[in-house]
């Protein structure tokens, strides 16, 4: 998947107009026809909001179902309005928040003949995961055991916890793992200098 930095920014850009808009005034942003062109095509995609005190609001889609123009929308105003962990964002706080863009690869399914196997096919820094148990699902984007400094099986425990599981359902066999990668973009401060994140040293 090639995603330009030139792509990023505009991505990022995009994501707080929609916001800034649909918060000012209630209304939808009408994305440029240009701006749909270039992004046409089926991506899964998350839009995170953070302040200086950390997360703020994170919202996307997993999977490649919608054209990413359309999965940018909805995203950022979810982000920003719907995140059941905060209460919605008020535009007075706009200011104070800084906009990331996460472009996903299609999950793939992790094979192993063995759970322990697991922690040789994912790698902090390149994946994220999904976990799966039943009716119970959760995902954790690819910068977040970065941030932390996890380890691969700390990533595995926490994915799982945000499943709704116990930290060792990984290794039950009954348990789906899937992994996909991301590339992130963000705003330095907001408003501000817009970077791809380098997740690998």
């Amino acid at each position: 998947m090639m995603i330009s930095k030139n792509d990023g920014e505009n991505l990022v850009k995009t994501a707080r107009k929609i916001v800034t808009e649909f918060l000012k005034n209630g209304t939808t942003t009408k994305l440029e026809a240009r701006f749909q062109k270039d992004f046409s095509f089926k991506s899964g995609v998350f839009v995170t909001l953070n302040t200086s005190s950390g997360l703020r609001g994170c919202i996307g889609y997993p999977f490649p179902d919608k054209q990413l123009f359309n999965a940018l929308r909805d995203a950022a105003i979810s982000a920003a309005t719907e995140d059941p962990r905060f209460p919605p964002v008020k535009f007075e706080e706009l200011d104070s928040i800084t906009f990331e863009v996460t472009v996903l690869t299609p999950p793939i399914k992790i094979e192993v003949s063995n759970q322990q196997e697991y922690l040789l096919k994912i790698k902090v820094g390149q994946d994220g995961l999904i976990v799966r148990h039943g009716y119970n699902s959760g995902l954790l984007l690819p910068q977040v055991p970065v941030e932390y400094g996890w380890t691969e099986q700390e990533f595995m425990e926490h994915a799982c916890e945000k499943a709704g599981l116990p930290k060792d359902f990984w290794k039950k066999s009954e348990t789906e793992i899937e992994k996909f990668e991301g590339i992130v973009f963000k705003e330095l401060k907001p408003n501000g200098k817009i970077i791809q994140e380098k997740l690998l040293d």
